[in-house]
């Protein structure tokens, strides 16, 4: 049950400002596709860039996944195959706008540059983002960067924005509020008593920065020790006032069957921007 509720929390650490490295070109549909590579300090992250033929300059899309082992096209072994990143890189390039997708470090062609995800955090993984953005900001094919974020992603996109120089952003089913209040309110509707009492327990101590080096095993894929130096860098951020400092356009996209979070958390952060 708590599998389903939430997934595995992967993010990254810090890179290396270094050039944007591409494969050959793929053509086609009219679209261009090319497999990019930024070298970082821990290892080389790997993504998708596409984009539409032509040779005027474009607006380009940083697509950021949200939580778990989500790969570049917004797939999880957790959560199902739906290729959802990728549709949407696409429907951007039938609009002309280009994107580059990537898989976070620790997942699918990343997964070598943070194999272990108690080295994770939530700043490193906006410093992955920056980087990404900052070598689409030095290409002369793109002339404008919109960060798109999914749920976790769009924390941190709007984490990253500042200092990427982002000219917009859109968040797709970001939290208004700290990740403790949203995990205690899906928790207390789906454990039994003695489990909730347990996470709770467990969500006040890392909000105290403290590891539980022994978690109960129905609580292991939420709480599991090696992803509590992550969950502790996680509980720190309030993503409502992080959407609040952005000081450039903004885009709150929202579906109102979604079991984690709802359309009042789309209308606070409207109400926070």
């Amino acid at each position: 049950m708590l599998r389903a509720l939430l997934l595995p929390l992967l993010l990254s650490t810090t890179l290396l400002q270094t050039p944007l490295h591409a494969a050959p070109q793929v053509v086609t549909h009219g679209s261009v596709e090319q497999s990019v590579r930024l070298p970082t300090a821990q290892g080389t992250l790997h993504g998708t860039l596409l984009k539409p033929s032509g040779t005027s300059p474009v607006a380009v899309a940083l697509l950021i996944a949200g939580s778990g082992p989500t790969d570049r096209n917004g797939n999880n072994p957790e959560g199902g195959h739906n290729d959802s990143l990728k549709r949407l890189a696409q429907s951007l390039a039938k609009q002309g706008i280009a994107s580059l997708r990537y898989d976070k470090r620790g997942v699918a062609a990343s997964r070598a540059a943070t194999p272990d995800e108690r080295d994770l955090s939530v700043a490193g993984y906006v410093s992955d983002a920056v980087g990404w953005a900052q070598q689409l900001k030095a290409n002369p094919a793109f002339d404008r960067l919109i960060l798109i974020g999914h749920s976790e992603g769009a924390l941190i996109a709007s984490l990253a924005a500042e200092q990427a120089q982002a000219d917009a952003l859109v968040a797709i089913a970001g939290s208004s509020r700290p990740v403790d209040q949203l995990l205690r309110e899906q928790l207390a509707a789906r454990l039994p008593p003695d489990q909730l009492a347990q996470s709770n327990h467990l969500l006040d101590r890392l909000l105290a920065r403290q590891l539980t080096p022994q978690v109960p095993k129905p609580l292991q894929v939420l709480f599991r020790p090696s992803v509590q130096p992550y969950l502790i860098t996680l509980l720190q951020q309030d993503p409502g006032q992080a959407f609040a400092r952005l000081q450039i356009p903004t885009l709150i996209v929202q579906g109102s069957h979604d079991i984690q979070v709802s359309v009042a958390d789309a209308r606070a952060l409207k109400a926070a921007k």
